[in-house]
């Protein structure tokens, strides 16, 4: 091959290649745009219900136009505690079918009419106010870009065809064998893992199946093999996180693996199956307009990807639970208990907003939860005169979760604020790092109340029987007035703002009568200067703690 073909081949699948995924991501952040309400409260309404789960992960994924993007989703969803690791599973096998629609979108064969859709769109894109019609604009420019890019690469890979030197390299290649099955299911999982997107595999597997370069076998295995590739997505979100994330990981694995095995041994009667459901050979070339085609291969290899993806799942699906016991077996639960919360927030999952902002507001809830849990170890390490060493601990290991937490949920969701992101998203994406911080700062404010109480056991002080009364009265009053907030933030209850100034109100009264009688002790000499410094301390310490939560309840009401 000479130079000269070489870069021009090169540059326009290269190039083609480029449109064609910015265009999967145009379509898909359009796509999410407008549906964004209603894919939130899809994945929000997920339950133990396996074929509700797969069509869950069926629709998402027809939205984001990306499986892995779910899968990611999904293993971050069962690493924070959202979700159940049999449920993730549902989730994945939907998200496996829901991915083949791609293949059906390029099968409609417009490509030369992708550059005009795409000039057309742009003008409602760029100019239109109204954010629905803009990001509808996105979704049509990201189809257009589809079509001219796969356009690009089959003109691209066209001189390949009659390349003698290209034709004997790629005839061992062929799927003709079950060697050769075997050699291109492995070239497309190879190729997937390297390029990290399935999407991208598929467009070139695409793009050289209508420039005649490979037949229809040699397509259909080389899409299996991108089955298996594209479980290394979330394999690698699975890396550090807990050991349902890890389940969820390994059953996309086992599931595109065995899937693939069976359709390899039975690879001759499928490709016949697929062309007589065809009912042309995917082969045939034709002449239109003086320029060659292939119309049928594209709508075969779509059907082999599709057969691939629902057939396995509607096998696996009633066996789910002995799927999910193997693999319970393979990772077991740990003897010591694992702290749900997101240690890999896939960079991916910023593109995808309508997703990211559903795994990031789980966060928040285990933030929540964790500051709870914070409340309930101080009350026990107040009830115990020397003190819970244990318990203190257990405490200040938390405070240090919770500051994890945070810059992760602020780091990701400045990432995904970054992109083009709806107006709710935002509004959303910053409401959630306001209670990241808020949280945090609950987090210091107990450590702190502990530091104190300490400092009073250091200094062999004692604080009296009303004193520690009054002090356990408001700790309960603020960890109950935390909890209602919480379920809030949970519900998502905007007039929650209301109970919150009130019990915000009550609360002051109290911590106000409790410095009072404090003060009215101080003036008897029945306390120390020290004792009492440290005293008004906590009670400010619960006062910050109670102002803290107060701005949680504002951001669920919209005010912040």
């Amino acid at each position: 091959m000479d130079l000269e073909l070489f870069f021009s081949i090169a540059f326009a699948v290269v190039g083609g290649l480029g449109i064609f995924l910015v265009g999967m991501r145009f379509m898909s952040e359009g796509l999410q745009a407008v549906a964004g309400d209603r894919l939130r409260r899809m994945i929000s309404a997920i339950t133990q219900n396996r074929v509700m789960g797969l069509l869950t992960g069926l629709l998402v994924t027809c939205v984001v136009q990306s499986s892995t993007v779910t899968t990611v989703m999904t293993v971050g969803l069962v690493n924070s505690g959202f979700m159940t690791f049999k449920q993730a599973l549902g989730v994945i096998f939907g998200a496996n079918i829901g991915t083949t629609i791609t293949g059906w979108i390029l099968v409609l064969q417009i490509g030369r009419y992708g550059l005009p859709l795409l000039g057309f769109a742009a003008f409602f894109f760029l100019f239109s106010k109204n954010d629905r019609v803009r990001y509808l604009g996105m979704t049509v420019m990201g189809i257009g870009m589809l079509f001219f890019g796969l356009e690009l690469m089959r003109n691209g890979f066209s001189p390949l065809r009659d390349h003698e030197g290209f034709r004997t390299w790629f005839h061992a290649f062929e799927a003709t064998t079950y060697p050769g099955v075997i050699k291109c299911v492995i070239t497309g999982a190879v190729l997937t893992v390297l390029l990290q997107s399935s999407s991208a595999t598929l467009g070139i597997t695409m793009g050289l199946a209508a420039a005649g370069v490979i037949q229809f076998h040699t397509a259909a295995a080389l899409v299996l093999g991108e089955n298996i590739g594209t479980t290394i997505t979330s394999f690698l979100a699975s890396l550090g996180a807990t050991t349902a994330a890890k389940r969820a990981a390994w059953g996309h694995i086992l599931f595109n693996l065995l899937g693939t095995t069976w359709f390899i041994i039975f690879f001759p009667a499928v490709s016949a199956l697929v062309i007589r459901l065809v009912g042309h050979d995917p082969n045939m070339m034709e002449l239109r307009e003086g320029v060659e085609t292939f119309p049928y291969i594209l709508r075969s290899i779509a059907l082999v990807h599709t057969s691939f993806n629902v057939v396995n799942a509607l096998l696996f699906l009633p066996f789910l639970g002995v799927l999910a016991w193997v693999i319970e077996r393979i990772f077991p639960q740990p003897t010591e208990r694992e702290v749900n919360r997101l240690t890999y927030l896939d960079v991916r999952m910023a593109h995808s907003p309508s997703l990211g902002i559903v795994q990031s507001r789980e966060q928040i809830h285990v933030m929540g939860d964790a500051v709870e849990k914070m409340f309930g170890y101080m009350e026990s390490i107040m009830a115990k005169s020397g003190g819970d060493s244990i318990l203190e601990e257990k405490l200040f290991r938390r405070e240090n979760i919770l500051d994890q937490m945070q810059k992760e949920v602020v780091v990701f969701l400045g990432k995904l604020l970054a992109g083009e992101v709806p107006h709710k998203v935002s509004d959303e994406a910053r409401g959630q790092i306001r209670m990241a911080h808020e949280y945090e700062a609950l987090s210091d404010y107990q450590t702190a109340v502990l530091k104190s109480w300490i400092k009073i056991r250091k200094n062999e002080l004692t604080v009296s029987e009303q004193g520690l009364k009054d002090l356990q009265h408001l700790h309960r009053e603020v960890a109950d007035y935390v909890h209602q907030v919480n379920l809030a933030v949970r519900a998502n209850k905007a007039d929650c703002i209301i109970r919150a100034r009130a019990d915000s109100g009550n609360i002051t009264r109290l911590m106000k009568q409790i410095r009072k009688r404090h003060l009215q002790r101080l003036s008897a000499d029945e306390v120390t200067p020290l004792k009492s410094l440290i005293y008004l301390d906590i009670l400010n310490h619960y006062r910050r703690m109670k102002d803290h939560a107060l701005n949680v309840a504002e951001v669920v009401a919209g005010e912040k």
